[in-house]
């Protein structure tokens, strides 16, 4: 893990706080070289041309217009870190001109987007990943193992979500040109639904012998933003601003095989940080929010009336701890969010060494992005069901794991269940 391999030189496209931090985990490994860096703030550009020279002994050309540095023939991927309106354009353009393509994660604006990343992808060949790192955290892919060893039986209903307190990002957005701040200006929907469902998504093996059919979303009332600027703001010109975005957002989503999904955004309102997490099926059920899991066969039961009870999850994320991460851990940790900004980057960076599809597939990328812009429709709708549009176009049904490797999200070494 981690060990140089051949050289990979890469450009950055958007060198925000994410992106220059990225960029540094990236130059973490000892066969990455950024060539060049682009952003449309000249600041950003010296900012991150200066921290690329320290670590790599030589400064990245900087550009302003993401074209120039996707027509680099000297660039085999390029990693896009910019916002959420701009990711797929620049992605496209990307494989359009033979570069892989990884994106930070964010919601799609329309269907339409969507299948622009598939059907460029296709007509390329160039993969396109979504950069999502909670799949690669250590509680997840704990869970995964769990998964596919058949702990919780067969799988009726996943949950997750984005529980963040983010009002100090979304207030101060203008002074900190953060792009969050217009999404929640204008938008109403599921606007950051990969980190609960990119998990849940491998769970329930989606694109790969079943997908998500439909969902239905409602949002409640938008009162947070105008508490907190009301507080904190009371001469900015947005305190006067409506914010669109509900500060609750809850989506049900409906699969092929049956299950359901229910994701939770929930951004604008004072609380501890979650992600919601909550697997049900047959033989057992863990929650994240109290640490808690009961399993058929494992967990103890009592007499009387609440046989069934609660126990520490504790000891079973070290017994079933994914084989990657006991690796990882052996290896050392490094990066951000403890670890699996690391983990989500050195696929990439394999994928691209090797020549193969990356874990995380356009398929995967489209269908997991797709949610926001549905869920737009649907709130707009009073919560009316919107179909899930199929990107593999029916290939899904018999669609294998993408590679068996040590990145791999659907296999597992010696896991046959």
């Amino acid at each position: 893990m981690g060990d140089k391999g051949r050289e990979v030189r890469i450009g950055v496209v958007g060198v925000g706080e994410r992106g220059y931090g990225q960029m540094l985990t990236l130059l973490d490994m000892p066969d990455v070289r950024v060539a060049a860096v682009c952003d449309v703030y000249p600041d950003r550009v010296e900012h991150a041309q200066k921290g690329a020279a320290e670590k790599q002994g030589f400064k990245p050309d900087g550009y302003d217009d993401y074209r120039e540095l996707n027509r680099r023939d000297d660039i085999e991927a390029v990693v896009i870190m910019t916002s959420w309106q701009t990711h797929s354009l620049i992605a496209v353009d990307a494989m359009l001109c033979g570069k892989y393509a990884a994106m930070e994660v964010g919601g799609a604006a329309s269907v339409e987007e969507c299948w622009q990343l598939v059907r460029t992808s296709e007509k390329t060949g160039k993969p396109c990943m979504l950069l999502e790192n909670c799949c690669y955290g250590l509680e997840e892919m704990t869970l995964l193992n769990m998964v596919r060893q058949g702990l919780f039986g067969e799988l009726v209903h996943c949950q997750g979500g984005y529980l963040h307190d983010l009002r100090d990002q979304i207030g101060k957005g203008d002074i900190l040109r953060h792009y969050r701040q217009d999404n929640f200006l204008s938008r109403n929907g599921e606007l950051y639904p990969t980190h609960e469902l990119g998990p849940i998504a491998k769970y329930l093996n989606l694109n790969r012998g079943n997908r998500m059919l439909a969902l239905t979303s409602m949002a409640s009332k938008a009162a947070g933003m105008k508490a907190w600027f009301r507080e904190h703001r009371p001469d900015s010109p947005l305190a006067g601003r409506q914010f669109n975005q509900g500060d609750i957002v809850t989506t049900m989503i409906s699969c092929a095989n049956g299950e359901t999904i229910l994701l939770t955004h929930d951004c604008t309102l004072p609380r501890p940080y979650s992600r919601g997490g909550q697997i049900q099926g047959t033989r057992g059920i863990w929650m994240e929010n109290n640490r808690g899991i009961y399993l058929e066969g494992h967990s103890p039961t009592h007499p009387g009336e609440w046989a069934h009870r609660w126990e520490s999850d504790k000891e079973y994320m070290q017994t079933y701890k994914h084989p990657l991460w006991k690796a990882y851990e052996e290896y050392g940790l490094r990066g951000g969010h403890g670890g699996m900004d690391y983990l989500v980057l050195r696929a990439f960076i394999e994928s691209v060494q090797e020549g193969r599809q990356t874990p995380i597939d356009v398929y995967d990328t489209a269908s997991w992005m797709v949610i926001t812009a549905l869920s737009e429709q649907s709130v707009a709708m009073g919560g009316q069901p919107v179909p899930v549009p199929d990107f593999t176009d029916g290939a899904w049904i018999n669609r294998g794991a993408p590679d068996t490797g040590m990145y791999s999200l659907d296999y597992i070494e010696g896991v046959t269940v």
